[in-house]
């Protein structure tokens, strides 16, 4: 069985935004078109409680983009973004819901932070993501989403290290880039590890009917 995942489409990673991704909000049609593709959709949320450790603002003399030691984990630190009950934790509005059957939350713990869908940073902490996977007999998984080089790039690890087979769909991801390189490294990466790198276009020829 097949699955859509849609990680973190929040309104807090697109243009205007607290840490906006650079032209996120031109993934999000593409993700809609896809939709009706699948009969598994998920989707994930960064939910972070305003006390989260890997906010800048939480750590005097400290800005986005310094990396310290957040629970004996390398942590770099951003600005404030999807804080529990804020719009910008919303998911999109310019995003299809109405097809998505379950919404993971992650990023919940102040003290330890949460890239990947599937665990947290230290792999301590598992969402309930793999679980409901499981019990929808989903063995392929197709990944679109924000941030290529973050929590895709993340997501993307754990789901192969779980035994998905695994497509990233490039054209429906952006990423960060806080150093230039960091997306083509995280999709060479990705590649490397045993993703399949695939465009929208691609899907028809890979989905089980």
């Amino acid at each position: 069985m097949d699955a859509l995942l849609i990680v973190d489409v929040q309104n807090d990673f697109l243009p205007g935004g607290n840490l906006a991704v650079p032209d996120g909000d031109q993934i999000i049609p593409v993700i809609n078109n896809l939709q009706k593709k699948f009969r598994i959709l998920v989707a994930s949320r960064d939910w972070h409680p305003a006390n989260h450790g890997s906010f800048a603002s939480n750590h005097p003399g400290h800005i986005p983009g310094d990396v310290i030691q957040l629970n004996r984990l390398e942590q770099i630190l951003w600005p404030d973004h999807c804080i529990q009950g804020s719009p910008g934790a919303e998911l999109s509005p310019l995003l299809n819901r109405n097809l998505i059957q379950r919404i993971i939350f992650k990023g919940t713990d102040p003290e330890v932070d949460s890239y990947s869908a599937f665990f947290d940073n230290g792999h301590k902490i598992e969402t309930e993501l793999h679980k409901y996977l499981q019990k929808k007999n989903v063995n392929r998984l197709f990944i679109t989403g924000l941030a290529a080089d973050v929590c895709v790039y993340f997501t993307v690890k754990d789901a192969l290290q779980l035994g998905y087979k695994t497509f990233l769909i490039t054209d429906a991801t952006k990423g960060v880039n806080m150093k230039s390189d960091d997306t083509s490294n995280a999709l060479t990466d990705m590649k490397q590890k045993g993703a399949q790198l695939i465009t929208s276009g691609q899907v028809p020829d890979f989905l089980t009917k």
